[in-house]
């Protein structure tokens, strides 16, 4: 069941070209036990969509790709609807369906890269929504024990890009299935970003959650390059957050610096705009490897970049943004 020396190129958006000393796919529980009885204290690392990871050399493990697939309604009122879905299921396919089928909250997280498991993971969100708002619990297996668990939203401890399993429970539980909680009669979040303005474009004027949709999906396109074409892993860098104070020490030097609200006292920053006003929008090196032209929180791989040459641009960015703002970017994207 295990396979051997295997490039990993195919497996991630950025078509880094590392090699997992071995290798297994599971679309099911019990498949996974199987091959975890097989494991023999190897390194282990669980790959999804392989949208959120940078490898900057070969693995020398077992990679696992999760292929549990899966979409079922479980509960469901006049209200809302409670679907649990196999976290090998592309999030964007997950979305689409959702559509389909008239189940709200996650139309403005349409077009996300990934698998449907690194959404809790992550907390991942995008204009105005987090996983957390329509999160209704997970269950995982625990890598030593073979046992599922279940796990709630509080259990999750979900944060900005952050859960438990980025903290406390890393590299103990391997997601499976992932149950969220939708919206049959729709609260519509049009206030964030440029999705008021594309519907406007779009001569939209009492939008449905499609329409929303599809506004968030011409806002990504016009902003950020198709893995398919471009190797990248979407957002590189989380947006900082800072105190209050910062803010107004910043806004004295820059008055036009965009910032959110974020918590009682403090404010969420664009990531992208620093990297943009540092100067580093554009940047590319020997052909190979650079930052988006139209995005400059995406890094990208034009062809044969290896891991490590994007890490020290990262590296590069961070401390030039450091040097510049005194604000200290977190990459959002695993490296390994």
């Amino acid at each position: 069941m295990l396979q051997k020396n295997i490039s990993l190129k195919t497996y991630n958006t950025f078509g880094i070209d590392a090699k997992a000393s071995f290798f297994a796919n599971f679309s099911s529980v019990d498949d996974l036990n199987t091959i975890l009885k097989e494991r023999e204290n190897r390194k282990l690392f669980i790959l999804g969509g392989g949208s959120n990871i940078l490898f900057t050399k070969n693995f020398d493990g077992l990679v696992l790709k999760n292929e549990i697939q899966g979409f079922k309604i479980i509960q469901e009122s006049e209200n809302d609807v409670v679907v649990e879905v196999g976290a090998g299921m592309n999030w964007h396919a997950f979305v689409l369906k959702c559509l389909e089928m008239n189940f709200g909250g996650v139309e403005n997280l349409s077009l996300i890269p990934g698998n449907v498991g690194a959404s809790p993971m992550q907390n991942i969100g995008a204009y105005g929504v987090e996983i957390k708002d329509v999160f209704e619990y997970l269950d995982a297996v625990h890598i030593e024990t073979g046992k599922v668990k279940r796990f709630s939203n509080q259990d999750c401890d979900f944060g900005y890009r952050e859960s438990v399993f980025k903290t406390n429970a890393k590299g103990q539980y391997i997601i499976c299935q992932v149950g969220y909680r939708l919206t049959k009669i729709h609260k519509l979040n049009t206030s964030y970003g440029a999705i008021k303005m594309e519907l406007e474009k779009q001569g939209v004027n009492n939008p449905s959650i499609k329409d929303v949709s599809n506004a968030v999906i011409a806002i990504r396109k016009s902003k950020l390059p198709d893995p398919k074409k471009i190797g990248n892993a979407g957002s590189f860098f989380k947006n900082p957050i800072v105190s209050t104070q910062t803010l107004e020490i910043l806004k004295q030097k820059h008055p036009n610096i965009p910032n959110y609200p974020s918590g009682p006292e403090t404010a969420k920053l664009a990531a992208g705009w620093l990297i943009e006003q540092a100067g580093w929008k554009g940047k590319t090196y020997d052909e190979k490897y650079g930052v988006h032209k139209n995005q400059a929180l995406v890094l990208v791989n034009y062809g044969n970049a290896d891991g490590d040459e994007i890490l020290k641009l990262s590296n590069l960015i961070i401390s030039d943004v450091y040097q510049k703002f005194n604000i200290e970017l977190e990459r959002e994207v695993n490296i390994l």
